[in-house]
Order: C-alpha cells, then sequence, then structure tokens
C-alpha cells in the first residue's frame, strides 16, 4: 500500500552517504497519479527477458516449456491468462472447492494460458520476500478507507503468508522450496520514516492490532546484531523461492485432477499469449455456456469465463485499465550479489529500508557450510527519477543507472559486509504492476457505462510489487467468486478482503 503522511526531508542517521535518494516515495506517487507522456495500453510481455536466479538456476522450471507443442485446448470452462502466482493460485483453490464441493454433473475444465514460459513474469523475478505488513501505512489507509477496512487489508496478508507456509509445511517441503522464517528487519534511514513508523504502529494498536511480534531497534542493537548504524523495525517473515512455490501449486492442483478426472481437469499452455477477447455471439436456441473467444497464434478457445490474472499487462486485453486510474507497468531490477562475509555474520534476516524502495535478503547455504551467501537485492528505481521506471514494460534489458545504485548500496550500509565494487553475479529486471492506491484490483471486470459488457471475465491484478503477501488470497476469493457464478450460488466476500480492492468499489477513482 502507498497512502502516503506529507513529511520533511531529515537529516541521515549514518555517516555513510547511501547511493539511493531518500524520501522521494511522495514523488514517485505524483509521478503515479499522472499519465505518463505518450504512454499506451501495455504490450505483450517481451520473448527476450532477461535471466532470474528463480527461474535459470539450472532445473528450477521444469515447467517452463509445458503445453507448448501439440495439441491445444480449444474449449474450458475457465481460461486462466498467466501462469504467476495469481493465476496458478486460483488454479489451486478451484481444484480445492471443486473437491470440497463434490461433483457438478460434469468435469470443470480450467485452462492456464501464459505468453512465455511458465512463471516468467514478476513472481519469477521478484526479490523472494513472503512477510506480511504488520503496520505500515495502517493511519493513512484509515482515513481514505475506514479503519475496518485498514484493518482487513493487514488480515488479508497475514492470512496469505499463513496459508503459503501452511501449505509448504503440511506436504513437507520446506527444504525444496527455501522456506527460511528469519523475519524482516527494516531499517530507517530518516528521522522521518521512524516518525511514520511510530503513528501507524500507535494507531494500528489502538484499533486493536496484534503487535506483539514487532520489535523496534535501536541503532546499536542493529549495529550489534548486523552490522548497520540505523535504529530499525523487526516483523516475523520469511524468504522462499517464489518459482518452485508456484511450480508446487500447480502440482497439487493437477494431482487433484488426476485422481479425481470426473470432477476437475486442468491443462497448461505456455508460449501460448492471448492477443484478443471477444464476445461469442449464439443463437437464441443454443444451449452453449461459453461466452468468449481467446484468440491466440496457436488457434481460438471459447471460455465460459476468463480470469485476468495479468498484473502489469492487464491493459493490453482491457485497455480501460491504461492510465493512472488503472493498472501502470513498473521495471524492477534485481542482483544477485556475493556477500564478504559468512551466513553465521550475516543472520538469516530479510531487510528492507528506504519507504521499501530497497529489499534484500541472504539465501540459504547447506547445512553445516558457512560459506559468503548469496544475497538478492532489489530497487534502485530512485536512480531513474523522474519517472522511476514507471511506464517501462521491457524486461529485456537493465537500467544502468538503477545497477549502478544497486552494487553500490549494500556496501554503504553495511561497511565491511559487502566488498565495494563487487560485480553481481546476476542482473535482472521485471515488470511489476502499479495502482495509484496500491491495491489490486479484484473481482468481475466491470464497465461503467455498460455493466454487464464484461460478464464471465474476471480480474485479481495490480499488486504494486507486493504480491507475494496478497496474491495467493485474492486468487482464492476470485476463484471462489468464479466458482459461486458457475453454480448459481451467491458469493459472500471473507471478511480478511478489504472492500477497497473489489472493482464493483473502484469505479469512481
Amino acid at each position: 500500500m502507498r497512502y502516503l503522511i506529507p513529511r520533511a526531508i531529515l537529516p541521515l542517521f549514518a555517516m555513510a552517504i547511501l547511493p539511493v535518494f531518500l524520501n522521494v516515495l511522495a514523488e514517485q506517487q505524483a509521478v503515479l497519479e499522472r499519465p505518463l507522456p505518450g504512454s499506451e495500453p501495455a504490450p505483450l510481455p517481451v520473448p527476450n527477458s532477461t535471466k532470474s536466479f528463480w527461474i535459470d538456476s539450472p532445473g528450477a522450471n521444469p515447467l517452463a516449456k509445458e503445453g507448448s507443442e501439440g495439441p491445444l485446448t480449444v474449449d474450458a470452462d475457465i481460461a486462466i491468462i498467466g501462469s504467476g502466482i495469481t493465476g496458478v493460485s486460483a488454479a489451486y483453490h478451484l481444484s480445492r472447492l471443486v473437491a470440497e464441493k463434490g461433483d457438478t454433473g460434469k468435469p470443470l475444465k480450467v485452462v492456464i494460458l501464459e505468453a512465455r514460459d511458465f512463471c516468467s513474469g514478476a513472481t519469477g523475478r521478484n526479490g523472494g520476500h513472503l512477510t506480511a505488513n504488520a503496520f505500515d501505512e495502517f493511519a493513512a489507509y484509515s482515513a481514505l478507507f475506514g479503519e475496518d477496512d485498514a484493518k482487513r487489508a493487514l488480515a488479508l496478508e497475514g492470512r496469505t503468508v499463513d496459508e503459503v507456509v501452511k501449505v509448504v509445511r503440511a506436504t513437507g517441503k520446506e527444504a525444496e522450496l527455501d522456506l527460511v522464517p528469519g523475519g524482516r528487519t527494516n531499517l530507517f534511514f530518516t528521522e522521518a520514516e521512524i516518525t511514520e513508523a511510530k503513528l501507524n504502529f500507535a494507531a494500528a494498536q489502538k484499533a486493536g492490532i496484534d503487535l506483539s511480534r514487532v520489535e523496534f531497534l535501536s541503532k546499536e542493537q542493529v549495529q550489534k546484531e548486523y552490522g548497520a548504524s540505523y535504529p530499525a523495525v523487526r516483523t516475523p517473515g520469511y524468504n522462499i523461492w517464489p518459482l518452485k512455490l508456484i511450480t508446487h501449486l500447480y502440482t497439487l492442483a493437477r494431482d487433484t485432477a488426476s485422481a479425481q478426472p470426473s470432477l476437475f481437469s486442468l491443462t497448461l499452455h505456455t508460449r501460448t499469449p492471448v492477443t484478443s477477447i471477444t464476445a461469442i455471439t449464439h443463437s437464441s436456441s443454443s444451449s452453449s455456456s461459453r461466452r468468449w473467444n481467446l484468440t491466440t497464434p496457436r488457434g481460438p478457445i471459447s471460455a465460459a469465463y476468463v480470469l485476468h490474472a495479468t498484473n502489469a499487462y492487464a491493459s493490453h486485453l482491457l485497455p480501460s485499465l491504461h492510465g493512472p486510474a488503472g493498472i501502470v507497468p513498473a521495471r524492477g531490477q534485481i542482483i544477485a550479489t556475493r556477500a564478504a562475509v559468512p551466513s553465521s555474520t550475516l543472520t538469516t534476516s530479510a531487510f528492507s529500508g528506504n519507504e521499501g524502495f530497497e529489499y534484500w535478503f541472504p539465501r540459504p547455504v547447506p547445512e553445516g557450510e558457512d560459506e559468503r551467501p548469496l544475497v538478492i537485492l532489489g530497487g534502485g528505481r530512485e536512480a531513474a527519477r523522474p519517472a522511476f521506471e514507471l511506464g517501462v514494460a521491457d524486461d529485456s534489458t537493465v537500467n544502468p543507472k538503477v545497477g549502478d545504485a544497486l552494487r553500490r548500496f549494500l556496501p554503504a550500509v553495511f561497511p565491511g559486509r559487502y566488498e565495494p565494487g563487487t560485480e553481481p553475479e546476476l542482473e535482472w529486471t521485471g515488470i511489476m504492476g502499479f495502482t495509484k492506491t496500491g491495491d489490486p484490483f479484484v473481482g468481475p471486470v466491470l464497465d461503467r457505462a455498460q455493466p454487464g459488457l464484461y460478464a464471465g471475465q474476471y480480474i485479481a491484478a495490480g499488486f504494486s510489487g507486493h504480491g507475494m503477501p496478497r496474491a495467493f488470497s485474492c486468487a482464492e476469493a476470485v476463484a471462489q467468486m468464479i466458482f459461486a457464478d458457475a453454480r448459481g450460488e451467491k458469493w459472500t466476500a471473507p471478511e480478511w478482503l478489504p472492500h477497497h480492492h473489489l472493482t464493483e468499489n473502484r469505479l469512481n477513482e
């Protein structure tokens, strides 16, 4: 979420000069809220993306080209566009709903369509964090949407992390998916950051939020534990290999299809971009439930329901979501760099700082070894001012200015723990989808002038660089909506879903 309280730029705590601009979140917000010159609806993902550590490590993506050749599924009850955390989570939740509700008379046919390789978008290119927001921006969110919805926004994240971890642990996949419960330490580089953090902490605490596991640290404590001379706040959290998590969720859904073929079927087609969606016109005597024709280079697919799980690219098929009132692409950049000290010195904590612009964590090392860990560091978009990489949907290149800021960041924050001048072992970009409130769109695709124009199309997108602790549950909500509609039942919003996320409440933004 990005709900801003005006504040002055105040002096730095540390003596080191950081290679990133500070207190520029409000400046980015101003850019996000105005039309970008010459911008157009998002393109399809480019075919030649940069190589990501998560995707391109040997053996990491066994589903990379799944369904890219051979017969194409031409008919489905539900077509999901996108194979990242949202699309695959939706398929997973649909499989669970079918298993719980039992026979519906015929198998529920679900197909996932991916423009590139499996999970090759933002989920396969992110920072690997799985941490719920504990209290950030609670005061401003309450002022805009009410305290109850602010509490739901926190509940959504806490619930998402808990449910994902539960799935991983129930199947004994902690080691395989590199799930590390190291928590996250957010460093404060300015007085303004501390002031806002304490304001939000107090507001959340007054509203009854349990903050017993939140710990504010002095700069002396941070120096002793982590080697950085900044105060901080530490919250519970995890790190995980995101692509492996999504592969696991898809495998679980596919296993349901294999075990109960009379109830559920699931097909994945990678390298099958959807280029357009058109309504199917039926004669008055037709009994077909298919409403939409999806055009792909491999042929058409007809479906009763369509779920847009395309995040930054949503406006390619839904032009009404182009611009500040919709979803704006934003290119993020990440490096994988080697620390200068062993993992025992760095600890397993993840970190963030500078109003969330920077985020990093040390990768786990094999048990019994104490080698210098690989650290995944994302951020640096401040170096791309004044546009902050907003409106950029091309992840085939990196920004040299951003890369330079990332290379110099950790040695400046942790003197002696990272060698200045060290080149990263890998550097990549990924495209996030930002909304002006920071909240995703969840629910039916709606048109102000013609409410029924997109009947049967749904969306869960616009996670604003904060999808890991929200998308799994948002996908569950939209899967419930589709499943209930298909059965002629009424859907009731779960208590943990913020009302402001729902598309019906976003029409006037």
